[in-house]
């Protein structure tokens, strides 16, 4: 079956145009912004669950109180 080149044109732009939303999409993904606000996010709301805030607040005490302890002797 032969096609006549206005229907192989018709379907070579819809392809481009398919093409040029999924690299627009692509694009927004992988953008550095998007990237580091979504990783800022996920820190903040790691840092902010008591069994991840509390451990690691404990340990800069005591990690101060050594600190304190060695410059004092």
């Amino acid at each position: 079956m032969v096609r006549d080149q206005e229907s192989i044109e018709r379907d070579i732009e819809r392809a481009r145009d398919a093409l040029a939303v999924t690299l627009d999409q692509l694009g927004t993904k992988a953008s550095p912004k998007r990237l580091a606000d979504s990783a800022k996010t996920s820190v903040r709301a790691t840092w902010s669950e008591p069994k991840v805030k509390y451990p690691v607040i404990g340990a800069g005490v005591l990690i101060g109180a050594l600190l304190l302890r060695k410059l004092l002797r």
